[in-house]
């Protein structure tokens, strides 16, 4: 599969700012009604603080006490997006590996690094599950999602240790695993795993996209490195705050609340995605979105978008194709008004 056949930085942002439409935004999967007031409240407490130059200790320990690591073993970032771009740069990997369909920075960056990029590409027919064995036993840099953006399935975290190997960095993007009721699958703070590399956003279940903080979860020399490539002072003052304030029990806990709020609600969303013929969704979802296949997917979209839902298109992302998209999952109010704008919308197109 050719590599310009997809628009690896097309994100589901542009979905929704393309023409200033007021649209009920399914395209991006930041939680909504976040960041809740007690989080903006304790970011603005920051403000009195930006004379000085940031200072990530606090944060950084807070990271590291909420995985039980080490603050060695933690690199905060302005986003997972930062993530990737420090790994592209620092890790030196002659054989990298990226596993699709996924999010598509990873490979932007590795590409933008110069580096040659091979593709493992995860089946439909299979249910988009990782098979071990699809990657390639020379490659050095191995980079897959979980729970994956944009299939939305959760693989379990023995195949994906399967997948480290003596000389080989191993890159997990748990950045919805937050999402996850329980966390179940997740590698984050694991050290027995060789190679083993996390990244975590707070950018999705807070609402803090435009804050930009995340962090990565790697052995100590590992960290050093991605922390050489790093510019000085690269979190805000607030970010850090913002990164503090998430790792507390209070916040974990509300976490934890929302992920089985969204549980339920992406239940009712496949329920009633699933009295439609014309749609397929991938049964296996357990992120805060669902990915879904219909035939004429782009007039789809663009009926939808005219009756008021921006919704995330599919073929930018490897191993899909025009017939696929992403529905951010919202509350039930939400998903009632979206089944009937996608009856609308089928009848528009023909189907």
């Amino acid at each position: 599969m050719r590599t310009e056949a997809h628009d690896l930085r097309h994100h589901g942002d542009a979905e929704v700012r393309d023409d200033g439409a007021a649209l009920t935004d399914l395209a991006v999967n930041v939680r909504d009604d976040t960041p809740p007031p007690w989080l903006r409240e304790h970011i603005a407490a920051s403000l009195t603080s930006l004379a000085a130059y940031p200072d990530g200790r606090e944060a950084r320990a807070a990271v590291a006490g909420r995985h039980g690591v080490d603050p060695s073993r933690v690199l905060l970032t302005a986003g997972a997006a930062e993530a990737f771009v420090l790994l592209a740069r620092a890790v030196r990997a002659r054989r990298p590996v990226v596993v699709h369909p996924q999010f598509t920075e990873p490979e932007a960056a590795l590409r933008d690094a110069g580096h040659e990029v091979r593709r493992v590409l995860l089946r439909p027919e299979d249910g988009f599950r990782l098979d071990p064995a699809a990657v390639p036993e020379d490659a050095d840099l191995v980079v897959v999602g979980n729970p994956t953006n944009p299939t939305s399935v959760l693989h379990p975290a023995r195949l994906l240790a399967e997948l480290a190997r003596p000389g080989r960095t191993l890159v997990v993007d748990e950045a919805f695993m937050d999402a996850v009721p329980g966390e179940r699958e997740a590698l984050a703070g694991r050290t027995d795993v060789p190679g083993l590399v996390v990244l975590r956003s707070l950018t999705k279940t807070w609402g803090l996209a435009g804050l930009r903080i995340g962090y990565v979860l790697a052995a100590p020399e590992t960290i050093a490195d991605l922390e050489r490539a790093q510019p000085l002072w690269p979190v805000s003052t607030p970010a850090l705050a913002a990164a503090g304030a998430c790792m507390t029990p209070r916040a974990l806990a509300e976490a934890e609340a929302a992920a089985r709020t969204i549980a339920v609600d992406r239940a009712h969303l496949l329920a009633g995605l699933g009295e439609f013929e014309e749609v397929t969704a991938v049964p296996a979802a357990e992120g805060p979105f669902v990915l879904i296949r219909v035939e004429g997917a782009a007039k789809l979209r663009a009926h939808l978008r005219d009756l008021g839902f921006a919704v995330r298109r599919g073929d930018t992302f490897p191993g899909l194709d025009a017939d696929w998209l992403r529905l951010a999952v919202r509350d039930r109010a939400t998903t009632g008004r979206l089944l009937q704008a996608l009856d609308r919308a089928l009848v528009l197109t023909g189907r």
